[in-house]
């Protein structure tokens, strides 16, 4: 059974899939009953996705027999659907056969304007246009019966009474005679108006589930990431199993080219990962021992082992998946005067229809013509397109933003988005990596300084000893052998190096040695006035001790976080920095970040009250953070944005997620969101205009049943085709910023900006293996390769020839190549 079936009562929110809706009003006659439901809190149904998202207590089964009674079929969601067809469309037959019946009642209209007096025999019009009416039309009928019986009305009913009295009136007079005997003269039958209102409507109800098919993408895509089996090593024996019998703890085998079965964390084996449609990162992810791996990711070139840490439900893919079509299903606050508009809107509709009727047939006495007035009235009125302005945006806003690596939870999020003004920065995590690097090494031999402090800190896990290694390995400095190293709690470290003790630690360290760091106390002042972590090398017995010399650590600003707020200043966002941290890492930070408005030495209680007090300036005001200490302050802020790779109570306390750590993609985030809202604003305009503007021109007589079905067809369609549109979006380029320390880390070279035409690369893995060849040469090489047009660009210190020849080597042949 499903789990799903349990989920209302345990997690008091559920799912449901609704079928038979067909326009705005059967979006609030589903929702006006299932909110009836004792136990449910709060409801909200989606024309677009078909889809009921229903929170509270209440069993599942009381809200799908509300759903029945309202004259609606519904299903619990299952917990993981099938991806849909690429493409899949819904059965065209019913139209092409409505519109072959439908062709011949045309067939004398442009002989009747040209003054030639001719039309089919009446009795051959009925044959066409009944068939037309009660079978290809039957779906009316149906429609709109169940609205009936429920005491509502929706746009089935206004097609059905509508074509119903046009076809009536065509047999009434066919039946007395007519004119000219038994209707050989077809200008007062009417069975052509009838059938052509009821193929345009089936035709306009094809092209709006064919549209409306095409919103899914993102999910689509997402769903097709999911592994078909897993390979599992069990007792030295790799055998594959089903993805349902997947367990966490399971050692998960993942060869070359295979796709991630599911989320763990690799126990053996080095590879790249593709994980561009999960985070938007175009390039391949290095994966060692010990690195996170997420389900549905492309391995390139190695063998992995994997420890699985999470399956079905609670994967990553999941999840996102989940959010995805949350935030698809969760009405946008703008939604809720479409709501109210309709209503009301059939119950006026068919009262309008009933005047034009009662109006045209007193006043001419002509109650044929009022009859076809009533009937374009009601056609026209098809409140369609009101009910899809707003969801398929925002499905194809979402959509196009999660393919990107943007997640949005919910639309609220994505139409607050837009109007933002001033957004709100965590500093260690959120624009810097938070990762300590070496900014700076002083001393009369900095290269010996650097050495000694690599040999004491070989074997240690602290993040400052990791900084101190990568720093002598960029140099090629050689490290001596050290021994009986031991931490010296709250102060540093120890160790032997040809037999004379090495210290490395903090001032109070320096004064229990009774070392003099007079020499260097300039510069040491100088770099904790920026924020930096002061660590000082000395060597000697006690008593005797030499300082060397010291290290200045600092955090790295990210690759991309400078671009980021020069583009919210281009847009008119003012950017403002939060920090928990001291006063001197925050002012070299905003300083190098051109942030004007920062706090330093902030608790997170006081971040929160920071941004409130920012909203209740008047601002719209969102908060971006990654940590536990950001979550109050994204849950105060009028849109909370999250750093992916950072804590999972961040992510679900914010309404959107950035899937990588890029800050650039804040302003991206408001983009989309801002195109959106100007999609919304544009479907709604041109839903309530064409309503308004239609059905006066209907009542007044100057629209045609057969021209006001082409009008609401062509409404709900339009409004369909401009939100898909938003497909189209990508995030802004990149003006390829390159990271620094705060202040930049000393440079051993210039770096050149080379661009190389590959042939040969066909794949991620081919990304993967140029990638690593490249930056086999040169660790820091920053590589991008477009597939399309063959070609790399390199940022690189190294020479142009040698890459051009590892590439070469690695098998994939440079036929171009120039300096950018």
């Amino acid at each position: 059974m499903n789990k799903n079936i349990d989920q209302l009562a345990k997690t008091g929110a559920a799912s449901f899939d609704i079928s038979g809706m067909t326009c705005a009003s059967c979006v609030a006659r589903v929702e006006k009953a299932i909110r009836a439901v004792p136990g449910v809190t709060a409801a909200g149904v989606n024309l677009a996705t078909e889809r009921a998202s229903v929170q509270g207590t209440a069993a599942p089964d009381a809200v799908l027999e509300a759903v029945r009674r309202a004259g609606y079929e519904a299903a619990v969601t299952p917990e993981a659907r099938p991806a849909p067809a690429q493409g899949a469309t819904p059965a065209r037959w019913p139209l092409l056969l409505a519109a072959l019946l439908t062709a011949p009642l045309l067939a004398p209209m442009p002989a009747q304007l040209a003054g030639l007096d001719w039309s089919l025999p009446g009795w051959l019009q009925w044959l066409l246009a009944t068939p037309v009416q009660f079978w290809l039309g039957a779906r009316f009928y149906r429609a709109g019966w169940k609205a009936l019986r429920a005491g509502s009305g929706n746009m089935d009913l206004l097609v059905a009474i509508g074509t119903s009295a046009a076809y009536g009136l065509s047999v009434y007079l066919l039946l007395r005679g007519g004119v000219h005997g038994v209707g050989n003269s077809g200008a007062h039958l009417y069975f052509e108006s009838s059938a052509t209102v009821i193929t345009l409507v089936l035709l306009g109800k094809w092209l709006e589930a064919r549209a409306k098919g095409q919103t899914v993408e993102a999910i689509r895509a997402l769903e097709a990431l999911r592994a078909s089996e897993a390979i599992v090593r069990r007792d030295g024996i790799d055998i594959a199993i089903a993805l349902d019998a997947l367990r966490v703890g399971d050692r998960l085998v993942v060869r070359p080219g295979a796709r991630v079965a599911a989320d763990g964390r690799v126990l053996e084996g080095r590879s790249h990962l593709d994980e561009s449609l999960l985070t938007g990162e175009s390039l391949p992810l290095a994966k060692e021992p010990g690195a996170r791996v997420t389900g549905g990711a492309v391995n390139g070139e190695g063998l992995l082992l994997v420890e699985v840490t999470a399956v079905g439900h609670d994967s990553m893919l999941s999840k996102i998946i989940r959010q995805v079509e949350d935030a698809q299903a969760v009405k946008a606050p703008v939604q809720r005067l479409v709501d109210r508009v309709s209503a009301v809107f059939v119950p006026v509709v068919l009262l309008i229809s009933l005047l034009t009727l009662l109006g045209w047939g007193l006043a001419t006495g002509d109650w044929q013509a009022a009859l076809l007035n009533a009937v374009a009235v009601q056609v026209i009125a098809c409140p369609c397109a009101l009910g899809l302005a707003t969801p398929t945006a925002i499905m194809v806003g979402t959509g196009a933003a999660a393919r990107h690596g943007i997640l949005i939870r919910d639309a609220e999020a994505l139409e607050r988005a837009h109007a933002l003004d001033t957004v709100v920065f965590d500093k260690t995590g959120t624009l810097t990596e938070g990762r300590p690097q070496v900014a700076a090494v002083e001393g009369a031999d900095p290269d010996l300084v650097a050495r000694l402090a690599g040999a004491v800190q070989r074997h240690s896990d602290h993040p400052l000893a990791h900084a101190v290694d990568a720093w002598v390995r960029e140099r090629g400095l050689t490290v001596p052998p050290a021994g009986a190293a031991r931490a010296l709690p709250g102060r540093g470290v120890q160790a032997e190096i040809e037999g004379t003790p090495v210290y490395l630690g903090n001032t109070r360290l320096m004064e229990e040695l009774d070392a003099d760091t007079r020499l260097l106390q300039a510069q040491a002042a100088r770099h904790e006035s920026e924020g930096r972590t002061v660590s000082w090398l000395a060597r000697g017995q006690q008593g005797a001790i030499e300082v060397l010399g010291l290290l200045a650590f600092g955090d790295r600003v990210k690759e991309g976080a400078v671009e980021a707020v020069a583009r919210l200043k281009a847009i008119g966002v003012t950017p403002r920095m939060l920090t928990g941290d001291n006063a001197g890492a925050a002012r070299a930070v905003a300083t190098v970040l051109g942030i004007e408005d920062y706090t330093a030495q902030v608790l997170p209680h006081e971040k929160a009250e920071a941004v409130r007090a920012a909203i209740a300036a008047g601002g719209t005001v969102a908060m971006v953070g990654d940590g536990i200490n950001d979550a109050p302050a994204l849950a105060a802020a009028d849109v909370g944005i999250a750093m992916a790779g950072g804590l999972d109570v961040a992510m679900h306390t914010a309404g959107i997620t950035l899937m990588r750590g890029d800050p650039r993609l804040v302003a991206d985030a408001i983009d989309v969101s801002q195109r959106t809202w100007r999609k919304i604003r544009q479907n709604l305009g041109w839903a309530f205009v064409y309503n308004l503007v239609g059905i006066p021109l209907a009542a007044f007589g100057l629209l045609n049943p057969i021209l006001a079905g082409a009008a609401m067809a062509l409404s709900s369609v339009s409004v369909v085709a401009n939100a898909l549109l938003l497909r189209g979006w990508r995030p802004s380029p990149s003006l390829s910023t390159r990271a620094g320390t705060v202040p930049a880390p000393q440079s051993t070279g210039e770096e050149t900006m080379y661009e190389l035409t590959v042939e040969g690369m066909s794949c991620g893995h081919c990304v993967g293996r140029v990638t690593r060849t490249v930056q086999g040469l040169d660790q820091e090489a920053k590589v991008e390769i477009d597939l399309a047009s063959k070609m790399v660009r390199i940022d690189s210190r190294a020479d142009l020839d040698k890459i051009a020849a590892a590439i070469d080597e690695a098998g994939y042949p440079v036929t171009g190549r120039s300096n950018a």
